[in-house]
Parts: C-alpha cells; sequence; structure tokens
C-alpha cells in the first residue's frame, strides 16, 4: 500500500475481478429467498439470476437492437456537428488569444449550465421531435469541443513555432503545419472521452417524448416494469460505452503510436 506504487497489468485486472465477484455476492445475498425474506424488495431489485434471465424479453419484446442503434445514430450525428463546429473554432481560439478572449463568456457559459436545463431550452427551440435530440447532444458538447481543442492547440510548445518562423513559415502554415499536427493527438484524446460523455447525455434527452432509445426503454421499463430491464439496459449502456472508448483508444495508437494511450 504505497503511496502511488506501480502496479502490474495482472495485479490491475485481479483487483478489478475481486471487486466484481464481491459485489455479485453482495448482490445474491440481498435478493436471495422468498420475496417475504428478501432484504431488498423483488420490486425494487431481483437477484441476478432474474435479471439476467429478463434479458431475452428485453432483446425481443423491447427491441433492444433498434433501440441501441437509434441511441448511437443520434449521439454521433449531434457530436458530429459539434466536431464540425467545435474543432474549427478551437483551432482559432488556440491560436489568436484575443479571439479566445472575445468567445470566452459563451465558453464559460456552455460548460458550465446545468446539462438538464438544455432540455426545456431545446424543446422550446427544436420541438420535441428527432432534431431536439440532436441538437441537445450539439448544445451540450459544443463548448467542451471548443474548450479542448483551444488548449490543445496553445500548449504547443513555443519552441516549434519559433522554428517554423525562422524557417521562413507564414502564419496558415504555422497554423496547419505545425500546430494543427501537433495538437492532433491531444485533441483525439478529448473528443474520445467526449463522445463517451455525449453517450450518457442521450439517455437524458430519449426520456422526455419517449420516441425510441435506450432512455426511453429505461423509463418504460421503470413504469411499467420489469424492472430487471433497467438494470440490463444499465450495464449495456455501460458496456457499449466502454467498447468505444475502447475502439476510439485503439484508432488512436494506430494513427498516434508515439503517444502514451490510456
Amino acid at each position: 500500500m504505497r503511496l502511488r506504487a506501480p502496479i502490474s497489468t495482472a495485479e490491475r485486472y485481479l483487483a478489478g475481478a475481486i471487486f466484481v465477484v464481491l459485489l455479485l455476492a453482495a448482490w445474491t445475498a440481498t435478493t436471495w429467498g422468498t420475496p417475504e425474506a428478501r432484504v431488498v424488495s423483488p420490486a425494487v431489485l431481483g437477484s441476478p439470476a432474474e435479471v439476467l434471465t429478463s434479458f431475452k424479453s428485453l432483446w425481443f419484446e423491447r427491441a433492444l437492437t433498434r433501440n441501441l442503434l437509434q441511441s448511437i445514430w443520434r449521439v454521433l450525428q449531434g457530436f458530429g456537428l459539434s466536431i464540425l463546429v467545435g474543432v474549427p473554432v478551437g483551432v482559432l481560439c488556440g491560436t489568436f488569444p484575443r479571439f479566445n478572449a472575445f468567445l470566452a463568456p459563451l465558453s464559460v457559459f456552455g460548460r458550465n449550465v446545468p446539462i438538464s436545463a438544455l432540455v426545456p431550452i431545446t424543446l422550446m427551440w427544436f420541438g420535441i421531435d428527432e432534431l431536439q435530440k440532436v441538437m441537445f447532444i450539439f448544445v451540450a458538447t459544443v463548448m467542451f469541443v471548443v474548450f479542448d481543442v483551444a488548449r490543445s492547440v496553445a500548449s504547443v510548445d513555443e519552441k516549434y513555432v519559433q522554428t517554423a518562423r525562422t524557417l521562413g513559415a507564414s502564419s496558415s502554415q504555422v497554423l496547419l503545419g505545425v500546430l494543427v499536427p501537433l495538437a492532433l493527438p491531444e485533441i483525439f484524446g478529448s473528443l474520445r472521452l467526449l463522445f463517451g460523455i455525449a453517450f450518457g447525455y442521450i439517455i437524458l434527452a430519449e426520456m422526455v417524448n419517449m420516441t425510441g432509445g435506450l432512455g426511453a426503454l429505461i423509463l418504460t421499463s421503470q413504469r411499467r416494469g420489469p424492472m430487471e430491464h433497467v438494470y440490463l439496459v444499465l450495464v449495456l449502456i455501460t458496456l457499449v460505452a466502454f467498447g468505444i472508448d475502447r475502439t476510439l483508444n485503439a484508432i488512436s495508437s494506430w494513427l498516434f503510436p508515439y503517444r502514451e494511450q490510456d
């Protein structure tokens, strides 16, 4: 238990596995026996076996695959729009301090406004249909993209800029040939993390008018049952988000092999 002691890969996986086993043991203990004898009511939390056996009805009766793909597609549209707008603006902010100062009030507001407050705002602006969910993701994430991209560009060591200037590079050549390429690994890493956050945000938007998606699936299961579906969807969201994160991390290691990966 030494402070900041290094840990091997095997130890890390073993520690995680022990936690999962203990969690499952506690879950089983609190949901063991007849409904009357349980520590936790089955109306609140089913046993691990009950949750797993309900997967078949979730898959077929609740159209799990369709709802999952619908949520992912909404995130791809909304976050893709954030990238199209936020990356160029962030590059300009990281390159030109005066432009960054000009947009600072909007950036601070966009990164600190409560996410739940954006739901009624986007409902007023974009209605209750598909556009609202896409724009909710865009509004919720675009200022984070701008901020992270600006920080990545601004953190490029000044010596590279001075070297390019010494060699006769113009301002546009420094921007496109030095600052952006050197900041790109950090930008990609930030976008990877923000995509995971956006995937969590879409659940909130989908609970508004319940027009498909994992958020609507959670709310439907909570209102009509079975509650086991709620826990299965939560586990699924975690696994999908983790899988997407690992895929993006692998792409990052392929694009930028010189950068240390997470």
